[in-house]
């Protein structure tokens, strides 16, 4: 069963997550569960629209330490199926988003999941 489009992949948002995402070593883009995923190799580390209501988000994964911090700000919160497993998602169409946090956050995630390789790839 295929899934549903939760977002179209030519949307303003996603070529602006893709442009940051893909810049990173070995990364490539997925389409899975109906929406972009962007992996370094096989592991996601963001994820466009963390469910069907909230398609202008992504998906990521913190740094240690760092959830608690997120959950105490707008427009960042724990999204469903990923929350449990320490993801947080943040809204991407509030007026005051900050792309440079934005990019931050992708470059965090990336590094939660890459591996030694690629971080070592990125960092030279």
């Amino acid at each position: 069963m295929e899934h549903p489009l939760v977002i179209d992949p030519g949307h303003p948002l996603v070529e602006r997550i893709r442009a940051i995402a893909l810049a990173y070593p070995e990364s490539v883009e997925v389409a899975a569960w109906g929406r972009p995923t962007f992996r370094a190799g096989k592991k996601i580390f963001v994820m466009m629209s963390a469910s069907m209501d909230r398609s202008h988000t992504i998906v990521f994964k913190p740094a240690p330490g760092e959830r608690e911090a997120y959950l105490a700000r707008e427009p960042f919160y724990s999204p469903p199926y990923w929350g449990p497993g320490g993801w947080l998602a943040v809204d991407l169409e509030a007026p005051d988003t900050d792309w440079t946090e934005v990019a931050e956050i992708i470059d965090t995630s990336y590094r939660q999941v890459a591996l030694k390789r690629q971080i070592s790839a990125l960092d030279n």
